[in-house]
């Protein structure tokens, strides 16, 4: 198995937790906040994803990202969401770059996400782990999570866990 990590941010870690459960070649997802190398001590909500590289790429990964949450929109949480890409080696900083600037194309408006190096990060409480899965009835889960994963399945279908996506009554 060959195992790379990459943490991503832009919203609220319940909801990119469970974009990222939902993709086969997905290890591990853990949320929580994320700081930047550079700045250890300023935290955002982020999940860090483990992945099996033969079955999903950091491309694949970056792509969903990008289309599962305002990577156009600078708005006013952005402080609370930092629309990121945040890597913990060199080479990945500048494959995410390359990355980021291929998939400005599938956008009308310019991205604002940035490759950030990984600083440190803290989990958030056990009981949201694993929240979209344990609650998908819940009307948060309803009005924010789910379209994200109709997302998937209609836009990245070959990269969807459907029966996991399926079992939470998703419906495309």
């Amino acid at each position: 198995m060959n195992t790379s990590k990459i943490a991503l941010g832009g919203g609220c870690h319940w909801c990119t937790e469970a974009v990222f459960l939902s993709l086969r070649g997905v290890q591990k997802v853990e949320q929580g906040f994320v700081s930047i190398k550079e700045d250890k001590n300023n935290f955002s909500e982020a999940v860090v994803v483990a992945y099996d590289r033969t079955i999903i790429s950091m491309m694949d990964l970056i792509s969903v990202h990008l289309h599962t949450h305002k990577s156009t929109s600078e708005h006013s949480f952005r402080n609370k969401y930092r629309s990121a890409v945040y890597v913990y080696l060199e080479e990945d900083f500048k494959q995410a770059t390359s990355i980021l600037n291929q998939l400005q194309s599938d956008f009308e408006q310019k991205l604002v996400i940035k490759v950030y190096g990984f600083g440190k990060f803290k989990p958030s409480e056990e009981q949201f782990h694993n929240y979209y899965y344990a609650n998908p009835e819940k009307p948060f889960c309803e009005t924010y999570i789910s379209p994200k994963l109709k997302t998937i399945l209609s836009k990245f279908g070959k990269l969807a866990d459907s029966k996991k996506i399926n079992a939470a009554h998703v419906m495309t």
